[in-house]
């Protein structure tokens, strides 16, 4: 576990608070350095400068006197007289950085005057021994510094900056992820296979750009797909005709020909209307959408399929559960189970068996074969328009539009296909639809 937030948000946030804790760090130091201490030198030298004055004045009274005047001097300066000594371990505990940097200050500038001193730190003042002619006086001076270095106040204001600082920051930040959600979100819908929202593309310069790059990038998308649509309903259409002529022409020289070579013909040009017949599907499948969706029983559209090829002479084996009906476009479901068994009976192995099933969200109809399956780094390949499997999957090649249709009409449905494997070999091709429209 890291403490390194993964989003953009946690990373700005962490990084502003650690630069406002750093500028308050420095802040401190700077005061420290150019208003604290050149203060206390400034105190210091005239603290200095007094008790020296007071030693000279206490030297020339007589030595019954002296006691009395310091004791006056303490009275009229409002503290109290010090009379007894402390104990000099204790005496540094009890003071403060800046008590520290004054006390050195003063006794350097007194022992140039050759006066060494011993200090204590009372309640409400600091306390000197001046020895004069060997005997020893404590002289109490009143307050000039502040106990702590930073009160409460001090660390008050520098939370409510940095709260404001952090506060303001995170606005500016939602700002900018704000847009930046909106383009994740429209990017996932583009990958999907759907037409996202236009992005707004105002706001700062940085933004606006990527979303109208965005933009462009879904119209060119969209464009490319228009002309590949279009492309491939003319050529489709125009296969149409020559191969019907093909069709016709087999059947007229079926009688005089070889029967092998007429029955090659007739599966080849079946094949061809076949691909002529995906390329018009997936040309029309951008209305997909559009057809109504009604209720429909999966395990009546399965027995169905499989009485259609068994019409064929290809029997399949049925998985069927019994299931409630769910909304769906009948037709367009038929022909993608259809076509699943198709691939399967032309890319795999026997047996191939047509199942349903239900969960708590969704219901499903798979295809399995015992064929040799699909690597699993070509399986969200095979799905894409023109991709085929390659060499995992034997048999005759189509035009690999078969699963890309399959793919389409999921989706349309709220639904999608997964490819999956079957131990010890083969491949379940599932159509998943929702139990409840999402479309």
């Amino acid at each position: 576990m890291t403490l390194w937030p993964r989003s953009l948000v946690g990373r700005n946030a962490l990084l502003i608070v650690a630069l406002i804790v750093l500028a308050e760090i420095g802040s401190a130091v700077l005061v420290r350095q150019l208003i604290v201490k050149p203060r206390v030198e400034q105190i210091a030298e005239a603290v200095a400068r007094n008790v020296a004055s007071m030693r000279a004045g206490i030297a020339v009274l007589p030595p019954a006197e002296r006691e009395a005047f310091l004791a006056a001097f303490t009275k009229r300066a409002g503290i109290g007289l010090a009379t007894v000594e402390p104990s000099a371990p204790g005496t540094a505990t009890r003071l403060s950085a800046v008590d520290r940097l004054f006390i050195r200050s003063v006794s350097a500038h007194l022992a140039a005057d050759d006066m060494d001193v011993i200090w204590r730190r009372d309640d409400n003042s600091m306390s000197l021994r001046l020895r004069i002619d060997g005997q020893g006086y404590w002289l109490a001076l009143p307050s000039v510094l502040p106990e702590r270095e930073f009160t409460g106040a001090w660390f008050a204001a520098s939370a409510t900056a940095a709260l404001l600082a952090l506060a303001g920051a995170l606005a500016i930040q939602r700002r900018i992820d704000r847009p930046l959600r909106a383009l994740v979100e429209a990017a996932r819908t583009l990958g999907g296979g759907a037409r996202p929202e236009p992005l707004p593309e105002d706001g700062p310069a940085e933004i606006a750009t990527v979303s109208r790059s965005f933009n462009q990038l879904v119209r060119s998308l969209d464009a490319a797909e228009r002309e590949r649509t279009l492309m491939l309903a003319g050529i489709s259409h125009d296969l149409r005709t020559p191969l019907t002529k093909l069709r016709l022409g087999v059947e007229i020289l079926r009688d005089g020909a070889d029967a092998d070579l007429a029955a090659s013909l007739t599966r080849s040009i079946a094949e061809l209307d076949a691909i002529v017949g995906q390329f018009l599907d997936f040309a029309r499948g951008d209305d997909l959408s559009a057809i109504p969706a009604l209720p429909a029983s999966l395990e009546t559209l399965a027995r169905e399929v499989v009485a259609s090829f068994a019409d064929h002479g290809e029997p399949l084996e049925l998985e069927a559960v019994p299931a409630p009906p769910i909304p769906m476009r009948v037709e367009l479901v038929r022909r993608t189970v259809t076509n699943l068994v198709e691939n399967a009976l032309r890319h795999g192995r026997a047996p191939v068996a047509l199942r349903t099933g239900r969960d708590a969200r969704w219901a499903w109809i798979e295809v399995a074969d015992a064929g040799e399956g699909i690597a699993a780094a070509d399986i969200e390949a095979v799905k894409q328009p023109f991709r085929r499997a390659g060499a995992a999957r034997h048999g005759a090649s189509g035009a690999g539009l078969g699963l890309a249709i399959v793919e389409r009409i999921a989706r349309s449905h709220g639904g999608a296909l997964e490819l999956l494997p079957v131990a010890p070999h083969g491949l379940r091709a599932r159509l998943r639809l929702p139990l409840a429209s999402e479309r």
